[in-house]
C-alpha cells in the first residue's frame, strides 16, 4: 500500500507486499518494516520499542565505568602529547565542535597527510559491537591504541609514551585512581580511553521523545519520514540502518563513485577475503547526522539531500553491489520527509568543557 498526506487527509493506494493501514492522520500508520513487522506510527506505541535503546552503554566486566576512569579517558582523548609531535589528541579527529568528527571529506592524519577515510563520529560507538570503518577491531579497547600506533595517524613512540606517563606525577595518579594495581600500559590507556568514549551518548532526540510517548516531538513530515525510512517498498533503510542506534553492523557495498576507481579501496574484503565484502564498509549510525557532514565512508556526499540523492538512485557504481541496493523512486516530499526524520535523530547540544590536563 502507497500513502500520501494532503494536509490532515490521508490518500491510499494498494502496492502488493506492503501492510499498510491508515486512519484521519498521518500518526495513526501501520507500516509494515524491513524486519516484516507491523510498525503503529503513533507517540509511545509499543511496536517502536526496538527503537529503545538499554538503560545503560555496554562495558567489559574488567572495565566497568566509574567517575574516576572517565575522567582519566578524558584527559588522554583531548592530550595532544600523546602524538609524536605533541600537535595531535584523539579529539583533533572526533572534536565535539563537528559532531564528534571532523567535517572533513576524509580525515587528516601525521603532519596534515590526507586519509583515505572519512573520520566517523563517536557518538553511540560503545553500543556498537565492532569498530572501525572495515570492522578490524573488535571493541573499543582494541581501536583506542589504534590512532596512537598508527604511522600514518598520530605516529607514537608507545616506548616514549609509556615511559613518560610513568613518571609524570599528575597522571601517575590518575590512575592509580581509575585502575589501581595496575600498570599503566596500552592496556590501562586503552581501557580509560574507551571509558570515555563510552560517554559520548546521543538518545535524547525528538525521535526519542517521541518513541516515548511525547506526541509533538515529531512534525508530520518527520513522522512520515520515519515510515518512509523503516518501509521497504519506499526508503527501504531500515534493512540496514536498524535497532536503536540505527545500524546493522554489517559490511555493504553502496556503489560510491570512488569504487570505480582505478585502485579502489576495498574495505571489509582486507579483513574478509569474501567476494561480496570487496568494497563493503561498515553502517554507520544514523543518529546526529545532520552535524556529521560529508558522508559516507570516503565523504562524497556533502548533505543529506545527496546523501538520500545516492540511495535513490541505487548507487552508482554497479560491480558488487549489495543487494540492498535498489533504485527507490521517491517523490520529492518522500525525498524532503527523510532529510527532515534524519535530522530529527539529533540530540540537544551538550557543551563539553576542557579538561585540565597533568602538567
Amino acid at each position: 500500500m502507497k500513502k500520501a498526506f494532503l494536509g490532515g487527509a490521508v490518500v491510499i493506494s494498494m502496492t502488493v507486499g506492503a501492510v499498510v493501514s491508515y486512519a484521519s492522520k498521518p500518526h495513526d500508520a501501520v507500516v509494515q518494516d524491513t524486519d516484516g513487522e507491523a510498525i503503529t506510527l503513533e507517540a509511545g506505541h509499543g511496536s517502536l520499542g526496538k527503537w529503545r535503546f538499554p538503560d545503560a552503554v555496554p562495558a567489559p566486566a574488567d572495565n566497568a565505568i566509574t567517575a574516576e576512569r572517565v575522567e582519566l579517558g578524558k584527559k588522554l582523548f583531548f592530550d595532544p602529547r600523546l602524538s609524536r609531535d605533541g600537535n595531535m589528541s584523539c579529539a583533533s579527529c572526533h572534536s565535539p565542535m563537528f559532531g564528534w568528527s571532523d567535517a572533513l571529506p576524509t580525515a587528516r592524519g601525521f603532519r596534515s597527510e590526507r586519509l583515505e577515510r572519512a573520520t566517523p563520529t563517536i557518538f553511540n560507538t560503545g553500543y556498537n559491537p565492532i569498530q572501525m570503518w572495515d570492522g578490524r577491531k573488535p571493541t573499543l579497547e582494541a581501536q583506542a591504541m589504534g590512532p596512537m600506533e598508527a604511522s600514518s595517524e598520530m605516529n607514537m613512540d608507545l616506548g616514549r609514551l609509556f615511559k613518560w606517563l610513568n613518571t609524570n606525577p599528575g597522571y601517575r595518579a590518575e590512575f592509580a585512581r581509575a585502575y589501581p594495581g595496575e600498570a599503566i600500559d596500552a592496556n590501562t590507556v586503552s581501557k580509560a580511553i574507551a571509558t570515555y568514549e563510552r560517554t559520548i551518548v546521543s538518545k535524547n532526540s525528538p525521535f526519542d521523545r517521541w518513541v516515548a510517548g511525547d506526541k509533538s516531538a515529531l512534525t508530520p513530515q518527520e513522522v512520515r519520514g520515519f515510515a518512509v525510512f523503516i518501509d521497504p517498498n519506499k526508503g527501504n533503510c531500515s534493512v540496514c540502518h536498524s535497532g536503536p542506534n540505527f545500524t546493522d553492523n554489517g559490511f555493504h557495498n553502496l556503489g560510491l563513485p570512488s569504487w570505480g576507481d582505478p585502485n579502489p579501496d576495498v574495505g571489509r574484503f582486507a579483513q574478509k577475503a569474501i567476494g561480496k565484502m570487496k568494497g563493503a564498509f561498515k553502517t554507520p549510525t544514523v543518529r546526529e547526522a545532520a552535524a556529521t557532514a560529508p558522508y559516507f565512508h570516503d565523504g562524497s556526499a556533502e548533505t543529506l539531500e545527496q546523501l538520500v540523492e545516492h540511495y535513490n538512485k541505487g548507487g552508482v557504481v554497479k560491480t558488487n553491489l549489495s543487494p540492498n541496493m535498489k533504485e527507490l523512486n521517491l517523490t520529492a516530499e518522500d525525498k524532503a520527509a527523510l532529510v527532515a526524520f534524519m535530522r530529527s535523530l539529533s540530540s540537544p547540544v551538550t557543551q563539553v568543557a576542557l579538561p585540565t590536563l597533568p602538567n
